[in-house]
């Protein structure tokens, strides 16, 4: 009596089903958890994009407020390079007059110092007189609108909204690639699903090169 030996090695086409299973539910596994992470991300930036497309849709909310004041003279003369304390002068429009925001301009000029601040929706500008110490601050509030069309843009942000913008991107992009992988093993849906994203290709590239200037 023979016995026969019967191989278990999968075959090559074993290996690519099970590659190809192991591919799609990866790429079902990243773009749902990529979906649910980026949820607020997308969402913001989609409707900051309408409301940067439509600023007439919304009701003006700027508010502009004028201080006066008086700066210490030690600082508005001093030896170092730059010829005034632009640190002290700083913490004291912030500690007094609560400005906010970055540093975008300090200069020093003969008779005066000026000082903006930016943030986003959000401006304020310093003129000091050099000579008496006496300065107004120009504070500009520009509502809720201003501040997230801001954010949406990276205007007066700081680098780290920067690196958020920056994440953002590439999760839009993570998302994008992994629906198309999905669609890949959607066997039955595959070939209208491509042919819709080239589709929807082709109109953005119209619609840049024909309609707009």
């Amino acid at each position: 009596m023979t016995t026969t030996s019967v191989s278990h090695k999968p075959t090559s086409i074993g290996r690519k089903a099970h590659w190809r299973r192991i591919t799609a539910a990866g790429a079902r596994w990243l773009h749902i958890y990529l979906s649910m992470v980026s949820f607020a991300l997308v969402f913001f930036f989609a409707a900051t994009g309408l409301t940067l497309n439509h600023p007439d849709w919304f009701l003006s909310e700027q508010k502009t407020e004028v201080l006066h004041g008086r700066a210490d003279k030690a600082m508005l003369h001093t030896k170092d390079a730059d010829g005034a304390d632009k640190l002290g002068l700083v913490e004291m429009l912030r500690s007094h007059d609560h400005a906010q925001g970055a540093v975008s301009d300090f200069r020093v000029d003969d008779s005066q110092i000026s000082i903006s601040f930016r943030a986003p929706g959000y401006t304020a500008d310093a003129f000091i007189d050099r000579d008496t110490g006496k300065y107004d601050l120009t504070i500009v509030r520009d509502g809720f609108v201003a501040v997230i069309n801001d954010l949406h843009k990276g205007r007066d942000t700081g680098k780290t909204w920067s690196v958020v913008i920056d994440v953002s991107a590439v999760l839009l992009v993570l998302v994008s690639l992994t629906g198309l992988v999905l669609m890949w093993f959607v066997y039955k849906r595959r070939r209208s699903g491509f042919l819709l994203a080239a589709l929807g290709t082709i109109a953005f590239i119209v619609l840049w090169r024909f309609f707009v200037p």
